[in-house]
């Protein structure tokens, strides 16, 4: 186990430092930062001014080395915009992408591995095809228009729940439900095939010859094998709700890292662009890792992979 996390510890540090690469790269192979930062009125010697106050002028390397020193000492400097730090501007406004993205994996989970296990247990009838058809359209349809449908339905019709803000609890359930239901077809996807494969395993056929009950067979045999392939899919879905997130907050006004990096990519703000990038990549690699690790404890026979 200990040559297993070696490895892959390894395997996440040589993709993060190809993040950050790839995060510093492309803000400035963008286009002139300089000039962007100095806005379209400015003067050739403003734009020289800038550039040199900024570090623009230097090498490329030495740009990248300088901020990757100061990345790791969490110091992105200041907001274009905001004028304020980077890293107070994260610390306000990632919790509540956190939470968000909490609540919509426990929906995700709520919904889709019950509906998986059904599936299975019922396949090839209206209930797996219902349940098929349901991970199809959670797929096909875009979130914010599902987010618009559910305001419209929810908040502006029937009055139940707020449209938008992070005031109170209530304004995450749509936002949850929005971001969720794109997961949900991923996971039950996978733990349908999971099911199918386990309930026709040998040592599941044995349980029944025995004589245990089928919710017995069901729950402790049965799904708790295959669950352990949907453990390293959740992390993957968790990243990838944290990078949808930009456009739920939008679509519901919450004030989360999604919403600050759309504020940022519309004015230019580079500084904080660039650390959300690097902040949600890290996240990433950090819950990817963590499964790897989960999933080799619970499973011995991927430590030899």
């Amino acid at each position: 186990m200990l040559a297993f996390t070696f490895r892959r510890v390894l395997v996440a540090l040589a993709v993060a430092f190809t993040v950050s690469v790839a995060s510093f790269l492309l803000l400035h192979l963008s286009g002139d930062l300089a000039t962007a930062i100095a806005g379209p009125e400015a003067t050739g010697p403003q734009i020289a001014q800038i550039r040199q106050d900024y570090g623009l002028d230097q090498p490329l390397l030495t740009q990248f080395l300088t901020w990757g020193w100061r990345a790791l000492h969490l110091d992105f400097g200041n907001s274009f915009y905001f004028r304020e730090s980077v890293i107070d501007l994260l610390a306000a406004r990632l919790p509540i992408t956190l939470y968000l993205g909490i609540i919509a994996l426990g929906v995700a989970l709520f919904v889709a591995i019950p509906l998986g296990v059904v599936a299975a247990v019922k396949r090839d009838t209206w209930i797996d095809r219902t349940a098929l058809a349901v991970s199809v359209l959670g797929q096909a349809m875009p979130s914010f228009w599902f987010g618009l449908t559910l305001i419209l339905i929810f908040s502006v019709n029937l009055r139940w729940l707020p449209v938008s803000g992070n005031a109170t609890w209530k304004n995450f359930v749509l936002p949850a439900i929005a971001l969720g239901y794109y997961a949900m077809p991923a996971v039950m996807r996978l733990t349908r095939n999971g099911m199918l494969e386990v309930l026709a395993s040998d040592y599941v056929r044995t349980a029944r010859a025995k004589g245990l009950p089928p919710r017995k067979i069901l729950v402790r045999h049965a799904l708790r094998n295959a669950v352990i392939p949907v453990i390293a899919l959740l992390a993957v879905q968790f990243g990838f709700m944290l990078g949808g997130s930009i456009v739920i907050e939008a679509v519901f006004s919450l004030q989360g890292l999604g919403q600050l990096a759309w504020e940022s990519i519309a004015r230019n703000d580079f500084p904080v662009v660039q650390a959300i990038v690097l902040v949600l990549a890290m996240i990433y690699i950090g819950l990817t890792l963590a499964a790897d690790l989960l999933n080799a404890f619970l499973d011995p026979r991927l430590r030899q992979a």
